[in-house]
């Protein structure tokens, strides 16, 4: 598989043909509009063309209310979507009709009232309450809250510090004509009534004033606190059944949802469709963009440009326009998933190779290896086809459950050769349940072979260092850099040869060659001083990276011998009390447990072999994503 060919377009319309252009365009998905920064910043261009305006801005505010609106329906309608969205196909025509568009519209709308009404609801409900709060250690004063005295007293409420001894208040006021009397009580206030004769009015508050005395006035409210408080609970009650209505009648729109998901992913196209608007060019007669397509889909390209009445050029991308040009991968079933990986670390420039036909033999055997168990392998390949099937998750979701079929089978495939099935559980269960004994055929186990396991590890990740070397070698020739292919790549093949056949007793002479060329290497392509310094740095920056990299492989070994011992130590605690039952709760709760924690932590050290051990080797990142203008659902799919 490689990356896929782009061809670079200039397309020229005719301004009042935008809109349907556009839509075809949608239709095909095979065409990105490029950013028109770069002729903006060209004052011949920018005197003649400006950018095209959208209404993006109202096609996102109405994204927020059908996402809002799915919300309610989840949240007030009882629909669940579980773990993975079940898609709904839908027909193109269907996904574009103007008719369901409009339905929907005013459903989503009717649920965005609801949801405001009862947002205003549960804010009111909250201004009631803080009021009532307020009004509660009130409730025992049987005196209108708006009376403030007679003709000879006044009547302050007031609040004294919870710590507050009134008692002793009380008696400090004995020589005025005033009286104070406590209404309520908790740790943080004393609520209290001071009546008193309106000529002592200010002698007894200067009196009360040092205990931290703070007059209270309930303005606008008049009556009790008592009568009050049931008014405000009257309306607390009345708000709460308002909402119950509003919710209600969301919950009524339940069978609505499918709809609402249509609607909401038209949505999501019609702001691709606006935010590539924005991407023209135009001087009010005429549309001006530029993009890529791929090379496979020109034809189609063509004849969409042609029916349009547009005029159009593709050309090859240039050297300059290399960095600028997106990436997009061809890969088959068995390399497909691997895109999540890709996709994960970053995708190759456009003029680098795709790294999944090559990276997935590697990582999907080293992932069979490291977890060796044919009742997980089984686990992973049920768990990735049910959900492909069922579900058929789209975009890295998809890719992760083609990855898990795919790893599940190596993970069988390893399991059966170590004789692994949940650790040791079947000859658990044969010698608890007939006293017999019983063990699966196994070529190899990682208890017994752990050093033959060792040095298979780092073989196999000589020969995948060797293969991204050869990667390298390739990438060297075709771009005319013969003497580096030589000296970096060629070199250390010898040297790693010549290493094998020393230890095998042959011959010492193929190990000095490379030892040779090694020397050979800095002194050919360095300079002055540099020569003699190349030496060293060479021998020493490639002796501890490329035998560090072997080293690196270890953690296949040490990952198959942890897994499977973890499996053995739960199954034989499990057996201890010699019952069937215990033993398969013990046995299921801690390979459970185990299953989860290799299927993250193989996968972590997978990635990182694939990603700094072979990677390091050939690969170069940094290239942009192919993202054409297309119809990209979350919720159906759509069918041509």
């Amino acid at each position: 598989m490689a990356i896929v060919k782009m061809k670079k377009l200039r397309v020229m319309a005719m301004a009042d043909s935008r809109d349907a252009l556009l839509r075809e365009l949608l239709r095909l998905g095979c065409v990105e509009i490029s950013e028109p920064a770069g002729r903006l910043a060209d004052p011949a261009w920018a005197d003649l063309l400006r950018r095209e305006t959208s209404t993006l801005a109202e096609t996102k505010n109405e994204q927020g209310e059908a996402g809002a609106a799915l919300d309610a329906l989840k949240r007030y309608g009882g629909t669940k979507d579980g773990l993975f969205i079940q898609r709904r196909p839908v027909s193109q025509e269907e996904f574009l009709s103007a008719g369901t568009l409009e339905e929907a519209r005013a459903v989503s709308r009717q649920i965005d009232g609801r949801i405001q009404d009862i947002s205003r609801l549960q804010g009111e409900e909250g201004r009631l309450q803080s009021r009532k709060a307020g009004l509660m250690p009130w409730v025992p004063l049987d005196m209108p809250l708006e009376l403030s005295g007679t003709a000879n007293a006044v009547f302050r409420l007031g609040v004294l510090p919870g710590a507050a001894d009134t008692a002793a208040i009380r008696s400090e006021l004995a020589g005025t004509a005033a009286e104070l009397y406590e209404v309520s009580a908790d740790k943080q206030q004393r609520c209290c009534l001071l009546i008193a004769h309106r000529a002592a009015e200010e002698e007894a508050l200067e009196v009360l004033r040092p205990h931290g005395f703070s007059v209270t006035a309930f303005q606008g409210v008049t009556g009790t606190a008592a009568k009050n408080v049931a008014d405000i609970d009257a309306a607390i009650a009345a708000g709460q059944k308002r909402r119950q209505e509003a919710e209600a009648a969301i919950a009524a729109l339940a069978g609505k949802r499918d709809a609402l998901r249509l609607y909401a992913d038209r949505l999501s196209a019609e702001a691709a469709e606006d935010q590539n608007t924005e991407r023209l060019l135009t001087d009010g007669t005429i549309v001006f963009f530029e993009g890529w397509a791929p090379a496979e889909s020109l034809g189609e390209v063509q004849s969409l440009l042609e029916s349009m009445g547009c005029a159009w050029e593709a050309s090859d991308p240039t050297d300059e326009d290399v960095p600028d040009v997106p990436v997009k991968l061809k890969n088959n079933w068995f390399t497909k998933p691997l895109n999540m990986v890709t996709e994960m670390y970053s995708l190759p420039a456009y003029n680098n190779v795709d790294p999944n036909p090559l990276m997935a033999p590697f990582f999907i055997l080293f992932y069979g290896i490291m977890m060796a168990d044919m009742g997980y392998g089984i686990l992973m390949f049920l768990a990735g086809t049910i959900v492909a099937k069922k579900y058929r998750p789209k975009g890295t979701m998809g890719h992760m459950m083609g990855l898990l079929q795919l790893c599940g089978v190596s993970t069988f495939f390893w399991g059966a050769l170590t004789g692994g099935f949940f650790g040791d559980f079947l000859t658990q269960v044969v010698k608890l349940t007939t006293g017999g004994d019983f063990a699966l055929p196994a070529l190899f186990t990682p208890l017994n072979d752990t050093l033959m396991i060792l040095v298979g590890a780092m073989a196999l990740g000589l020969v995948q260092i060797v293969t991204g070397m050869a990667v390298s070698f390739i990438r060297k020739l075709r771009a005319g850099q013969v003497l580096d292919a030589v000296f970096e790549e060629v070199t250390w093949w010898i040297v790693f040869a010549g290493i094998g056949l020393m230890a095998l007793g042959v011959t010492d002479l193929v190990l000095y060659a490379g030892l040779a060329l090694i020397v050979i290497g800095p002194l050919v392509t360095g300079q002055g001083f540099g020569k003699i310094m190349g030496i060293f740095g060479s021998l020493y920056n490639h002796v501890t990276g490329y035998f560090g990299d072997i080293l690196s492989y270890a953690r296949l070994m040490a990952l198959m011998l942890a897994g499977s011992v973890i499996a053995q130590v739960f199954n034989t605690l499990g057996a201890i009390p010699g019952n069937i039952v215990i033993f398969l709760v013990i046995s299921l709760a801690g390979n459970a447990l185990n299953f989860a924690l290799n299927l993250l932590g193989c996968y972590v050290h997978d990635l990182r072999l694939q990603c700094l051990e072979y990677f390091g080797k050939f690969y170069e990142d940094g290239g942009k994503p192919f993202r054409p203008l297309a119809m990209e659902t979350k919720y159906v799919d759509i069918t041509k």
